[in-house]
């Protein structure tokens, strides 16, 4: 799992392909790793640069790597087509809906989301576009190795966007409908009502989604990459490491602008500049974004290792490792 850790000149390991460039046995190395699978940059690959990563990497698989190459070209060339092409149909990903775009096509929809004086319309509108922005890409990087039915994303869309809809708009009616608060109170706890309604309708969207594991397990494999079986114990595991990590990125990205934004709206400058507050508000939310998401999907490595101890009778009377893989997912 772990790169190598010898480097060249350039400060880039030994390539390998298919391998991630940073070690995935520390946060550190995981949040390395993340920062490249987010890089807004990929978004501007053009059609011949894509084309040009992929024969590189071709010619590395062949052993017909031109002479001159180096490792620093080969991770590049990975890291673009890893963040443009499906890992399972190898068709590209529409830009919206890459990792690489979550953080500047999904900024906009937070802005909204976080956005002070919210009426009902705009309430339900920004849930919605929030929700159907997460469940188009949770679609597009969807586990395409086994058949899933459409019918599945179009469950967890309607679930995700009802539960979300609904929480926040409840939630803002008994805020309104309180005795007692006074307006700055009110205001404060409105800012801050996203975070529990965005929180649950991500995790209810994942596990409608994925609900499909929970039923026939995920494959786990030995360290060498073999096969093992299906567990469902492992699925478990794997949904509440995501479900973690999709909670947690909520909470900084709808819980820090409010936190910030605040206090900055009670200074001299910007009572001084009211129009200034949407574009700092922007940035504000622009800069969580991408201060959380990494932070957020490296708490768990993406492929983790469990006790076999801890598994199905099944799996432990088929392999004498100690312990073995899964793919948690993103």
């Amino acid at each position: 799992m772990a790169a190598v850790a010898k480097v060249d000149a350039d400060g880039y390991p030994t390539f390998q392909l298919g391998k991630p460039r940073f070690d995935q046995s520390t946060f550190f190395g995981r949040y390395r790793h993340f920062l490249d699978v987010i890089d807004p940059r990929t978004l501007f690959t053009t059609k011949e640069g894509l084309a040009q990563a992929g024969q590189l990497l071709e010619d590395y698989k062949n052993g017909n790597l031109p002479d001159g190459v180096t490792n620093k070209q080969l991770w590049e060339a990975q890291k673009i087509k890893t963040a443009i092409l499906h890992p399972d149909t190898g068709e590209k990903i529409l830009m919206p809906f890459r990792m690489s775009g979550f953080v500047p096509f999904g900024t906009p929809i937070v802005v909204g989301l976080l956005l002070p004086d919210q009426t009902m319309v705009t309430t339900i509108f920004w849930q919605w576009l929030n929700q159907t922005h997460n469940a188009c890409v949770n679609y597009s990087n969807r586990n395409a190795t086994k058949p899933t039915p459409v019918s599945r994303f179009v469950q967890g869309y309607v679930g995700a966007v009802t539960s979300a809809v609904g929480i926040a708009v409840g939630l803002n009616g008994l805020v309104k409908k309180a005795r007692g608060f006074s307006p700055t109170t009110r205001m404060v706890v409105q800012r801050f009502i996203p975070f529990p309604a965005v929180a649950t309708a991500n995790v209810f969207n994942l596990i409608l989604m994925r609900n499909n594991e929970l039923l026939e397990g995920i494959e786990v494999t030995d360290k060498e990459g073999h096969l093992v079986g299906s567990s469902k114990i492992a699925a478990k595991h794997a949904l509440f490491g995501t479900a973690v990590s999709r909670v947690v990125i909520t909470a900084l990205v709808t819980g820090l602008p409010p936190a910030i934004m605040l206090p900055l709206q009670r200074t001299a400058w910007l009572l001084a500049r009211p129009r200034m507050v949407i574009p700092m508000h922007a940035l504000v939310c622009t800069a969580a974004f991408g201060f959380a998401l990494p932070i957020a999907i490296a708490l768990f490595p993406q492929y983790s290792e469990i006790s076999t101890s801890k598994l199905e009778p099944e799996i432990q009377a088929a392999t004498q490792e100690l312990s073995v893989i899964y793919n948690k997912g993103l």
